[in-house]
């Protein structure tokens, strides 16, 4: 388990997977591994991909699996979610489930007599400083990278709610990366593809405990923004298991981002 040293004995457990991409052959694939989660978890991430092709009915075997587990679950969708154009259909299937499903929002959990945020947006492409797209010349440029913009603002707006809050730890959920650290892995090429810098500059501005992403399959767990925030991509590709497990420090000794 991934922890940060406290003094106060005070910890969230939080369990996050991504990338999970389950069809309608995959009823009951995860849900004896999620059952365990209330022994050892107090809250479930997922990093979006939760399907394979944003499908409805593939939504729905994703509800069941979560459905009932016992812990609070979070959510954002995937580039996979949206495939289908149904992704309100598959966002409004998880809900309808428990599932609390985030673009540019924040929620709250109690957790031990604190308050733990979680802030999500799915994010998008755009690279990284040095290497990243330019929001100049033809419109379809500017609107590539101006979807970029608006889900880093939506994040950085959900965090600085958080931090109004008064939020013992918070957590910013995102599918795309925000750092190129945990890409380490795949293609350099496709580096521009997997996310974006503006996520992590909403992250370092508005500060965070822990950043959890997905969608680099071939990426690495570990990774940090500039401003020193922990990153970890929980495709589970690369966590190699159904959830991947993080403890943070809860109280007055918990380290801020």
């Amino acid at each position: 388990m991934d922890s940060i040293p406290t003094t106060d004995g005070g910890f969230v457990r939080v369990a996050a997977v991504g990338d999970i991409h389950l069809g309608t052959d995959c009823s009951g694939l995860l849900r004896p591994a999620f059952s365990v989660l209330p022994a050892c978890a107090d809250l479930l991430l997922l990093a979006g991909d939760l399907t394979r092709h944003g499908t409805v009915e593939e939504a729905e075997v994703v509800a069941r699996e979560v459905a009932g587990i016992g812990v609070p679950v979070v959510a954002v969708l995937g580039n996979h979610d949206y495939h289908a154009g149904e992704e309100k259909a598959v966002a409004a299937a998880l809900s309808a489930a428990g599932v609390t499903v985030l673009e540019g929002e924040a929620a709250t959990f109690p957790v031990a007599g604190h308050t733990v945020g979680v802030a999500g947006t799915k994010g998008f492409c755009g690279g990284f400083v040095g290497r990243c797209a330019g929001e100049f010349g033809e419109p379809e440029m500017k609107a590539f990278v101006r979807t970029a913009r608006r889900s880093a603002d939506g994040l950085n707006t959900a965090l600085g709610e958080l931090a109004d809050a008064d939020c013992a730890v918070r957590i910013a959920l995102t599918h795309f990366a925000p750092v190129p650290d945990t890409l380490a892995g795949e293609p350099l090429e496709i580096y521009p593809f997997l996310g974006s810098y503006l996520l992590a500059e909403a992250i370092d501005s508005s500060g965070a405990d822990l950043a959890v992403h997905g969608h680099a399959h071939h990426g690495t767990e570990h990774g940090m923004t500039v401003g020193g925030v922990r990153v970890r991509n929980v495709a589970q590709p690369v966590i190699d298991r159904a959830f991947a497990l993080y403890q943070l420090p809860l109280g007055e000794n918990g380290r801020r981002g």
